[in-house]
């Protein structure tokens, strides 16, 4: 059993052995996690959760590296969630993000934890929003999460994050076709990345085009900025600062900010209880219960609702 108090506290101190141990605690489900999300829970709530997705081959991993240098010039503490796609025959993280951002390995003002999806769809790992309060107890001031590549559906990060940015890339083909339906809708901050290829001004005009298409806006809403970079020479990064520190800036004007981490809570609350109770509807099988309602069913004095909400009832009470 780990001193969860001490690790906390270490990991305060900015120790990464101590914020590695927590977020592992998380990632493996550890009956301490209860402990664990307690002692968090006083010392959240300041760092800017940043999410970054887009296709493959856009470049998230090499801006999300450009993004820690430009906030470390800054003197901010960064932290960064890569979530990988699992590994089929151990079912962890590749660690693709983490050889791929190395340069920042030694930098004590950054940690990087690369995370396995295990199967999960959506783009993210299942235990990022608690490996989000490790990093945000831990001092980190911002927190960048780069998901794996997704699809149309896959935008679970607009869910986590306080901004999302979305890559795109010239000559990707159907790149904007494959967002229309999802990551595009999505976005509060739109980068088309490797800008020095050739089509980058037409993707960003395209882009722009299919913003103008979606819902009006009301004067004072926020339009998504579309920023060209070039990240791999840190070229264009800065700019993507900017428009992520207006985005900030304007959601707490208005109190956008505090509506989408209530929301955030609201989810991971549910999810919480939701995961709670199916575990406990698993642990039924071969239960008298189960049975007993399964033959009400087939007596045709029982539909499959009905019988659903007495289960449920019977769970929530005992």
């Amino acid at each position: 059993m780990q001193d969860v108090s001490s690790l906390v506290a270490q990991a305060r101190e900015g120790r990464p052995r101590a914020v590695a141990r927590l977020i592992s605690l998380v990632e493996g489900a550890s009956p301490q996690l209860r402990e664990v999300m307690a002692a968090l829970a006083p010392l959240t709530g300041n760092a800017y959760v940043v999410g970054l997705t887009g296709s493959p081959g856009v470049g998230k991993s090499t801006s999300t590296s450009a993004l820690v240098t430009a906030y470390r010039k800054q003197g901010k503490r960064v932290g960064v969630l890569a979530v990988d796609p699992s590994s089929p025959f151990s079912g962890g993280a590749l660690l693709g993000d983490r050889v791929r951002m190395s340069e920042h390995a030694s930098d004590p003002g950054v940690y990087i934890r690369s995370m396995a999806t295990r199967g999960h769809l959506g783009g993210l790992a299942w235990s990022a929003p608690q490996a989000i309060r490790v990093l945000d107890a831990a001092g980190c001031d911002v927190i960048l999460v780069e998901t794996v590549g997704v699809g149309q559906s896959e935008v679970e990060i607009a869910s986590q994050a306080d901004t999302s940015v979305v890559l795109l890339a010239p000559g990707m083909g159907d790149g904007i076709q494959a967002a229309k339906a999802g990551i595009l809708e999505i976005g509060d901050v739109y980068v088309v990345n490797k800008a020095d290829r050739d089509g980058a001004d037409a993707t960003a005009r395209e882009l722009n085009h299919m913003l103008g298409l979606g819902e009006s806006r009301a004067p004072g809403d926020w339009r998504p900025p579309i920023v060209k970079t070039v990240a791999s020479r840190q070229e264009g990064v800065d700019e993507v600062v900017e428009a992520l520190e207006k985005h900030r800036a304007w959601m707490e004007e208005r109190g956008v900010l505090t509506e989408r981490r209530l929301a955030r809570a609201s989810r991971e609350v549910e999810t919480i209880a939701v995961t709670a109770l199916r575990e406990r509807i698993g642990d039924l099988h071969g239960d008298r219960r189960l049975g007993a309602l399964a033959e009400r069913i087939l007596a045709g004095e029982l539909d499959p609702y009905r019988a659903a909400d007495e289960l449920v009832t019977g769970l929530t009470r005992g």
